[in-house]
């Protein structure tokens, strides 16, 4: 594992320290387990009605799928998206034994496996509590995973590495008497002050690096902000929050907001909404309010000098043995991915065979000298137990040891000597994790969907795979459309945070001749830069046309471009009207247009139907 080191570059002693740190990454209480376990035979004995057992397991990570029955989505919380290879390894592990033999990375960096059988989620979080894994506040009304950018520490235009103090929060929160009994859930994010891979704006709390005048460590502080049916980009509530003040203010805005907020109307009780009811001014003042009653009571403070945070150094000891290609295909040996929907394959890399493109688009150098960040794609977000367990020794072999898991859904690699880049990725070559292009037309990010998700309209992963195979056979394609990103939720939720790309699909539907239909609407030209700028609607399209509409916009940017102008600039930049006519032709769809299968959704078999229930997001 890495050392750690003081923010003067020091190293720091350790001595006594074992709850602090990213060598530490340990966030399991073995008595969360026995809760679940125990709790799981009260409800099955009748002791507690469905809604306080529903209350009760999404607190504990544990979803109910739109399939009847008692198969569930459990979602791994990993704070700031980091995992050690020995919980990379016990992720394989449960994959393999419990879910359907791979993994799904999430937008909020978590990991999730569905299909999972009720009664198995207890042996679930025990082998993931071995690990330091935890479910905990995972899902329902909590304080969710704490996120930061996945070049968090390493990213040569940050004013500072975030991840202790977002690990700080993660701590300070997980567990806390307000954490898990909020009006609705509760996101929060770091941004180093560099690019912001993160989206800290449209979080409710959004941390933002910042130096003051004498050069000391802060925040600037956004709050309420947020996307799905009312797309916000965070209020500002402070300018400069010292470093040591940021436990402070979040619980302060916590306070108001589990006092104030509404717990009757599910679909309007996020923090964005009860700014909207008070007023902006009547919120701040009573957070400053809160914040006063936080301060006089003994404010919480950071477990490290705020100044100098224990940060993630270059591996200090020996990097283990690289494994041999045939260890590494050994490993994939076991690998079966089963069950319904959409699994995992590997893709042969095309147009890349001596990693030229690669190392273009998936490496970028580190500000610490003689190392570089390695993106690695994970189509769909998804990923093998057997290459979860490859991965794990590549980290070892090749990087400091961890893993980060993305807001992209893909993987990243901290502290990579640049020698060993090339036979990096060569290894990772031998096991179908070489996809260049990372973050382009071809790298698309999609929500779980109607696979599995209640309140899902569409086959959201459907249409990600048919966008992604379609650009990654047009290396050209990719290239001229530089700068564009695709994301895709299967409803107006957000969860594959469409609102805020440059390009967005939203799942939805529409009767033609009486028959429904899937469809998409279309938004275009958000941005993520200090704060959001979202997505504007210019049509909508059906579900097999999404790959049309991503060529006819870049067909139009090419045409239009400005001197210099990538195609998310000119996205931004263009008028709605304009990109409107654009898609115009393509959403044009009546009885006699219409095809067979434009009534069965990507990836299905049968007639698209267009069935949500009730979602559990807020119970």
């Amino acid at each position: 594992m890495a050392a750690l080191e003081d923010g003067n570059g020091g190293a720091e002693s350790t001595a006594g320290d074992t709850t602090f740190g990213p060598a530490r990454f340990d966030f399991a209480e073995e008595r969360d387990v026995d809760t679940f376990i125990d709790t799981l035979a009260r409800f099955e004995r009748g002791e507690l009605t469905s809604d306080q057992w529903r209350a009760f397991r999404l607190v504990n990570g544990t979803y109910g799928q739109r399939q009847e029955g008692t198969l569930s989505m459990v979602r791994v919380k990993l704070p700031q998206g980091i995992a050690s290879a020995e919980q990379v390894e016990a992720l394989a592990d449960v994959a393999s034994r419990h879910g359907r033999g791979f993994v799904h990375v999430t937008t909020r960096q978590n990991v999730q496996l569905h299909f999972v059988p009720l009664d198995e989620v207890g042996a679930i979080l025990s082998r993931l509590a071995e690990s330091g894994l935890t479910t905990r506040e995972a899902c329902g009304n909590a304080i969710r995973n704490v996120t930061t950018s996945p070049s968090a520490g390493v990213a040569p235009d940050e004013v500072f590495d975030p991840v202790p103090y977002a690990e700080a929060v993660t701590r300070y929160f997980l567990r806390h008497p307000l954490a898990a009994k909020l009006p609705r859930k509760f996101k929060i994010a770091f941004n180093g002050g560099g690019e912001d891979h993160a989206f800290a704006p449209v979080n409710d709390l959004g941390y933002h690096a910042r130096l003051d005048a004498e050069g000391k460590r802060g925040f600037r502080l956004t709050v309420a902000g947020g996307t799905a049916i009312l797309c916000r980009s965070g209020h500002e509530l402070a300018s400069f929050v010292p470093a040591n003040d940021i436990l402070a203010y979040a619980e302060a805005v916590l306070r108001v907001f589990d006092r104030e907020g509404d717990r009757v109307h599910r679909q309007k009780n996020r923090l964005k909404f009860l700014v909207r009811q008070l007023g902006w001014e009547v919120f701040r003042s009573r957070v400053e309010v809160e914040l006063a009653a936080v301060r006089a009571a003994g404010a919480p403070t950071l477990p490290f000098d705020p100044e100098a945070p224990p940060v993630r150094s270059a591996p200090r000891v020996a990097r283990a043995p690289a494994p041999t290609r045939e260890a590494l295909l050994a490993l994939l040996a076991g690998d079966a991915p089963r069950g319904p929907g959409f699994l995992p394959r590997a893709l042969p890399v095309l147009g890349d065979d001596r990693g030229e493109r690669f190392r273009r688009t998936n490496v970028r150098p580190q500000r610490q000298a003689g190392y570089s960040l390695v993106s690695i794609v994970l189509p769909l977000g998804d990923v093998s137990a057997g290459r979860l367990r490859a991965l794990a020794a590549l980290s070892s072999a090749y990087a400091d040891g961890a893993v980060r898991f993305t807001p992209s859904q893909n993987v990243a690699l901290h502290w990579v000597r640049d020698e060993d880049v090339a036979p990096l990725y060569e290894h990772l070559r031998a096991i179908s994790l070489a996809e260049p292009d990372v973050g382009s037309v071809a790298d698309v990010g999609s929500c779980p969907g109607a696979e599995s998700c209640k309140l899902a309209v569409t086959q959201s992963r459907g249409a990600a795979q048919l966008l992604g195979d379609a650009f990654r056979a047009d290396r050209a394609f990719i290239d001229r459309a530089a700068g564009l990103g695709i994301r895709i939720s299967g409803c107006p939720n957000g969860c594959g945070l469409h609102h805020v790309a440059p390009i967005g699909f939203q799942g939805g539907m529409r009767k033609i001749g009486g028959r429904a239909a899937p469809f998409y609407t279309v938004y275009a030209g958000a941005a993520v830069e200090g704060d959001a700028t979202f997505g504007r609607i210019i049509g909508k399209v059906p579900a097999r046309r999404v790959v049309d509409v991503v060529q006819a916009l870049v067909a139009s940017y090419e045409e239009k471009r400005l001197p210099g102008e990538r195609a998310d600039e000119y996205l931004a930049r263009a008028s709605t009207a304009e990109l409107r006519a654009v898609v115009a032709p393509i959403e044009a769809i009546d009885g006699d247009s219409v095809t067979p299968e434009d009534f069965i959704d990507i990836g299905d078999q049968e007639a698209f139907r267009g069935e949500t229930s009730e979602g559990e997001c807020a119970s």
